[in-house]
């Protein structure tokens, strides 16, 4: 064991004073900030891969617009194009119109949006068949799929007919267009709120008729194989339908929200990150503290002949090995809380503290995901501020005169 090290762990050895109680409370603190800041990046990170998991699921890849207007006129056509592309997995031809939605005997009509689709193809939202709650994803005919809260606001369940109200009610004051009855032949539930309370599917004949547009599209619906490089599908796609068209990617589409999603980390690691600060802060002050306290030593130790750089180093791997150990358990702390989550908002709740209602975040279950790179990073920027705070006493214990100090 070389002399630096072996200072440093002598002057880490507790005694039975209140002294060496610091080192303790120090590296507590650097425990506390890192597992808070990982703890906070894994909740971020969870909450991020739930969104883009029950996004990918509902919403399609790739959305391709008409430029001029809101109708695509020969749909079929465009999607024989599209279906040329190599990487497309599927390609359907879809109305999405806001609605309002009505049982007979019930309340008033509630707003909601429907989605038509073409029965005969494969779409995106044909994977609702996995997430149905009650029944069965049929859209043929004259049926309709439900989101479960909308259709617990509507009071419906499978095999109840609903009304729908075409909004070409409020756009022709010269006609009037009567609802269409439509039968509720399955429930679905993604697991969040917003889609869960919205959104209504159904045939793209049905929604035709809702909407008066006779054999076209709003949209048409675009799924990859590989939905993360979507990127090369537009450009394949855009180039194959030219100029009359516009793509767009899945995060294109909601790109304010995830840009949204992306800032709020970013800020959240941000603001997080001064509790690193004031962890070696705490370190700082601990050899501060033992700088004062070794002062006689010290200076015995140059008068025999060890040199600054020894000295400078045992303090500065004094700081290190507190930043380590705060580290370590840290990292093992943030593990245990994130593991049993659940066990503690279900504590809280009992006490009367809601931290997760469904009704505001729309998620099922409270998300989260480690990342090597933020544990890496967390643990590095640590690191990095309590070896620059330790190295501040470090160098002052290290050019103390040996005469003054034997003398103190």
């Amino acid at each position: 064991m070389n002399f630096p090290f072996f200072l440093a762990l002598k002057y880490l050895r507790p005694r039975r004073d209140l002294v060496s109680v610091i080192p303790i409370i120090t590296t507590l603190g650097v425990c506390l900030g890192v597992a808070i800041l990982l703890c906070v990046l894994a909740v971020m990170t969870g909450f991020g891969d739930q969104w883009n998991e029950i996004y990918l699921e509902f919403k399609p890849h790739i959305t391709i617009h008409a430029k001029s207007g809101n109708l695509i006129a020969d749909p079929d056509a465009a999607v024989a194009q599209i279906e040329k592309v190599s990487g497309v997995k599927s390609v359907c031809p879809a109305i999405i119109t806001p609605v309002m939605l009505g049982f007979e005997n019930g309340d008033e009509p509630i707003q909601a949006t429907i989605i038509g689709i073409d029965p005969e193809r494969e779409s995106i939202l044909s994977q609702l068949k996995n997430k149905m709650y009650a029944g069965t994803f049929d859209v043929s005919e004259d049926n309709v799929v439900l989101g479960a809260k909308l259709a617990d606001n509507l009071g419906v369940w499978v095999g109840t007919p609903v009304l729908c109200y075409s909004p070409l009610n409020l756009n022709t004051r010269n006609e009037l267009y009567l609802p269409e009855e439509m039968n509720v032949a399955g429930v679905f539930w993604m697991g969040m709120q917003n889609y869960d309370s919205q959104f209504a599917i159904c045939s793209l004949g049905m929604a035709r008729e809702i909407t008066g547009l006779d054999g076209g599209a709003s949209i048409i619906q675009v799924q990859l194989d590989d939905p993360i490089m979507a990127w090369r599908g537009k450009a394949a796609i855009a180039e194959a339908l030219g100029p009359m068209f516009t793509v767009n990617t899945w995060q294109e589409e909601d790109e304010l929200f995830f840009t949204a999603l992306k800032t709020e980390k970013t800020m959240m690691v941000i603001i997080l990150s001064f509790i690193s600060i004031v962890a070696a802060f705490c370190v700082m002050n601990t050899l501060i503290l033992i700088t004062i306290q070794k002062t006689n030593e010290i200076g015995l130790l140059k008068a025999l002949g060890f040199s600054n750089r020894q000295i400078e180093s045992a303090f500065v791997l004094n700081g290190m090995i507190q930043c380590v150990v705060g580290e370590a358990l840290g990292v093992a702390l943030a593990l245990v809380v994130l593991r049993n989550i659940k066990n503690i908002i279900n504590w809280l709740a009992g006490l009367g503290i809601s931290v997760f209602p469904p009704e505001i975040y729309g998620l099922a279950e409270f998300p989260w995901r480690i990342v090597p790179s933020d544990v890496i990073a967390v643990t590095g920027m640590a690191f990095l501020f309590s070896t620059l705070a330790a190295y501040i006493p470090a160098w002052r214990a290290a050019r103390l005169d040996p005469v003054k100090a034997i003398n103190n």
